[in-house]
Parts: structure tokens; sequence; C-alpha cells
């Protein structure tokens, strides 16, 4: 049985990236908290393939929206930081993704999937889990998508600003409308 993770202390990570300027780092929950952002750690199959780059890219486009919120935006896959790197390297034209505006973790060791429940094993690989985890550490949001189907930035958005909101937040509620009173 899967257990619930929404409403609970994310699992910590710390994962090797390759990060905007295309160095090698680190990524870590602990560091986003530390620094009181959010946290939207995205989840994708594998490099080199092609529903991904879609994602990829539109939300590295989105990045600076992220970032007017507060948050840390972190792409994950079981790949190696060197296949990230390369595939960053490969031109769009070539089923690469080219520059991003940030980190590519490696959860090569399968451990971080693992722990958010997403891990295909027979597989080696996550499926599409996107979760969104406030500066306290709390998981507030999780989604998971079939491997063929890419995710919605603007969603991930809407839903980052709906729990900054406070708010209960109605069915289809946009930034900048009322809340529910209670």
């Amino acid at each position: 049985m899967t257990e619930r993770l929404v409403g609970k202390q994310a699992p910590r990570f710390e994962m090797e990236a390759v990060l905007p300027d295309k160095s090698f780092g680190k990524v870590s929950l602990e560091e986003n908290m530390k620094n009181g952002k959010w946290t939207v750690l995205f989840f994708y199959p594998m490099d080199f393939t092609f529903v991904c780059p879609t994602e990829i890219t539109a939300m590295s486009d989105a990045n600076d929206q992220f970032e007017d919120l507060d948050t840390v935006v972190i792409g994950a896959s079981t790949d190696t930081i060197h296949t990230h790197l390369a595939w960053i390297k490969t031109p769009l034209e070539d089923n690469g993704i080219g520059d991003i505006n940030y980190p590519l973790a490696a959860d090569h060791n399968q451990e971080v999937a693992r722990k958010y429940g997403i891990l295909i094993e027979e597989e080696g690989i996550a499926l599409r889990g996107l979760f969104i985890i406030n500066p306290e550490g709390e998981l507030q949001y999780s989604v998971v998508n079939h491997n063929n189907i890419g995710r919605s930035v603007d969603e991930t958005l809407r839903v980052l600003q709906a729990l900054q909101s406070g708010g209960l937040c109605p069915v289809n509620w946009k930034p900048g409308q009322a809340t529910l009173k209670v």
C-alpha cells in the first residue's frame, strides 16, 4: 500500500546536479528550506526522449515567474549528471534541450524517486511526478502522470500561487481572485 505524502514532511534529498551555468553542484531540500524558499521538484523519465524536452524547456521559460514566487525549481531523473550535461549541450533541433534556467538533478541511485513513490522499479526510471514543498518542508501538492503525458506549467504556477495565498481556493481559482470565507 502506498503511504500518503501530502500534508507530511517531504522526504529530504540531496542530489548531484547540472547547474544553469553547466557546472556540477548539489541541490537539496534542506538548502531551499534554510533560504526560506518553496520547492518545485519534478521528475521526468529519462534524458533524450520526446515529451521530456517540452516540459523541461517550458519550465525553464517560466523560471522567472517561479523565482518571483520565492520558488526554486529542480528537474530530476535517474540519469547521471554527465548524461544531463550532454543533453543540455545538444541543440534543440537534434533532440537536445539547450540552456535551461534551473538545475537538473541526477537521482542515479533511484533513492529520491523511490522515497517519493514514483520509481518504476523494473525499469529504473521515474514516473512524471511533480511536488510542491513549502519552506517548512511540508509536501503541499503532488501530481503523478503517465509518462506519455506532459504536465502544465501554467497549472503548476496556479497551484503554487493558490498554496501561497493561504486561503481556501475554489474550483478554477486564479491569482487575484477572492478566496472563500469560512
